[in-house]
C-alpha cells in the first residue's frame, strides 16, 4: 500500500515528472481547463480526482501531447510538452479510459506492436511482452487472441502495452472503471508493484478509495479548476478533523436537523437522512448530539463518531460526491496513435 504520510525530505530535491503552469484549454464556448498548475516529483503516484467532464482526461491529452493547449506551459520529465512533443512521447505510456487493443491479435501481438512503435528491435519488443505480461499475470493467456479476453483481462493487456516502452511518467487515466471487482484489485496490486519499482504515475480516477488507497498526492478538479491538492491525509485534516455521523427515520430529518443544528455551531449538512456536523471536542460532541436527539424525542438509526473520508472533502470542496462511472469528456477523441513514439 503506497504511504499515505508525508513525502520523504529528499523527495524535494527529485525532478520534477510533472509541471504545469496555468493551461487553458477551451472546444467552442466550453472551458475545459481554466488556468491549472500542478507539479509534482518523480517516483510517486500523484492522483487527479473530480467528477466527470471536470478537465481531468483534458489535462490527460495535453501532458500527453495529444492536445495543445490554448494557454500555459507544461512539462513531463523536464521536456516542454510543446515545443518538443516527440521526446515526451519517448518517456511516457498512456492507458486511456477505453481498452486500445485489437481483438484479432494475441495479446503477445499487441505488446510486441506496440513495443514496436517504441522503436524497439523485434527481438527486444519481444523481451519486453515478454517481462511485462507476465508482471500483469497475461502469460497463460499471451497467445490467445485478444477477442476471447475478459474485460479486466483486456484493460490489464493495455497496461501492459503503456509499459512496454519503460516509460518514465506512466499516464492512467481511470484505469478501473468499468471492469468487475476482482479484476479492480488485481490491477491495484499491479499499480503498487509498479511505483514500489519506481515509475511515476499520474492517475485520474473518480473512485474516492483508489485515490486514497494509492495515491501519494491528489489534486481535485472541478468545472476546469485545481480546487485543492496535498496527501489524503491533509485534504481529511483541513475539513476539521473528524465528524459524527447521524442517520434518521426519513420522518424525522427535519426535525433532527433543527435540534442537531447547535451542536454544530451551524455547520451541519445534510443529505437524504444522514447528517454530518464537525465533531469540534471528538466524543463530547456525539455526546451532545445524543442528548438533542433524546429531548426532542427522536431515535436515530444510527450514529458514529469518525475521521472525515475523501467523500467528505470532496462533498464539500464541489457540492456533490463524486460519480462513480465513466462517460466521456467534452472534447472529441483524438485520432491517431495514442502513446509511445511516432
Amino acid at each position: 500500500m503506497v504511504s499515505q504520510t508525508e513525502p520523504a525530505p529528499n523527495l524535494r530535491s527529485r525532478m520534477k515528472a510533472v509541471r504545469t503552469q496555468n493551461i487553458v484549454k477551451t472546444f467552442g464556448d466550453v472551458v475545459a481547463l481554466d488556468g491549472v498548475s500542478i507539479e509534482f516529483e518523480e517516483g510517486i503516484v500523484y492522483g487527479l480526482l473530480g467528477p466527470n467532464g471536470a478537465g481531468k482526461t483534458t489535462l490527460i491529452r495535453v501532458l500527453t501531447t495529444l492536445l495543445k493547449p490554448d494557454a500555459g506551459t507544461a512539462e513531463v520529465a523536464g521536456i516542454d510538452v510543446i515545443e518538443n512533443p516527440v521526446a515526451v512521447r519517448h518517456r511516457i505510456g498512456l492507458a486511456g479510459q477505453f481498452a486500445a487493443v485489437d481483438p484479432f491479435l494475441t495479446g503477445m501481438e499487441n505488446v510486441e506492436m506496440v513495443g514496436r512503435l517504441y522503436n524497439l528491435s523485434a527481438q527486444e519488443a519481444r523481451r519486453s511482452a515478454e517481462d511485462v505480461l507476465d508482471r500483469i499475470k497475461l502469460m497463460d493467456a499471451a497467445n490467445r487472441p485478444v477477442s476471447t479476453y475478459s474485460g479486466g483481462m483486456r484493460r490489464r493487456l493495455d497496461l501492459a502495452a503503456s509499459m512496454v516502452g519503460r516509460p518514465q511518467v506512466l499516464f492512467l487515466d481511470e484505469p478501473t472503471t468499468g471492469i468487475d471487482p476482482r479484476s479492480r484489485l488485481d490491477l491495484w496490486e499491479l499499480i503498487e508493484e509498479l511505483v514500489s519499482g519506481g515509475t511515476t504515475l499520474l492517475l485520474t480516477t473518480q473512485y474516492l478509495d483508489e485515490a486514497d488507497r494509492l495515491s501519494d498526492r491528489i489534486g481535485i478538479i472541478d468545472h476546469g479548476h485545481l480546487i485543492e491538492e496535498g496527501t489524503s491525509n491533509q485534504l481529511k485534516d483541513r475539513l476539521g478533523g473528524s465528524v459524527v455521523e447521524i442517520h434518521v427515520q426519513d420522518e424525522d430529518r427535519v426535525a433532527a436537523t433543527a435540534a442537531l443544528t447547535p451542536v454544530g455551531g451551524g455547520d451541519i449538512r445534510t443529505e437524504g437522512n444522514s447528517i454530518v456536523i464537525p465533531a469540534i471536542e471528538g466524543s463530547r460532541t456525539l455526546a451532545a448530539a445524543v442528548r438533542r436527539l433524546d429531548e426532542a424525542h427522536l431515535e436515530p438509526r444510527d450514529i458514529a463518531l469518525r475521521r472525515p473520508t475523501l467523500d467528505d472533502v470532496f462533498l464539500s470542496l464541489t457540492g456533490h460526491h463524486a460519480e462513480n462511472g465513466a462517460s466521456p469528456e467534452v472534447e472529441p477523441a483524438p485520432t491517431g496513435g495514442r502513446r509511445g513514439r511516432r
